[in-house]
């Protein structure tokens, strides 16, 4: 479920607006995404994909909402862990191109 939009990093692209296949978020009068309905959150994880610069956190646990803090993530690494774990993004290696992908194509 969307927990988190980064005001501090957001630039106010609104790619997460656009491609929220359950129009989850609405455009904030100051640019910032603002999380509209949580509850029509599916954790499908588009928003924290398109998102240019990693201001989003989807948390996996889709049934409820979590209380987290901003500050947490960002010291943990985690605004838009899930996009750097697939490899979206300039600099990043996607994950198909990994030796894993490639050990378990080769078994398959």
């Amino acid at each position: 479920m969307i927990e988190i939009v980064s005001a501090t990093r957001c630039i106010g692209c609104n790619q997460c607006v656009a491609v929220c296949p359950t129009n989850v978020f609405d455009k904030g009068d100051d640019g910032v995404p603002v999380i509209a309905r949580q509850q029509d959150c599916q954790t499908c994880f588009m928003c924290e994909l398109y998102c240019p610069v990693d201001a989003l956190y989807v948390a996996v646990q889709p049934d409820r909402p979590m209380s987290l803090k901003e500050e947490e993530l960002e010291k943990e690494g985690l605004l838009g862990s899930y996009r750097e774990t697939v490899g979206w993004g300039r600099g990043r290696t996607p994950i198909s191109a990994s030796q894993q992908i490639y050990e378990l194509n080769r078994q398959g």
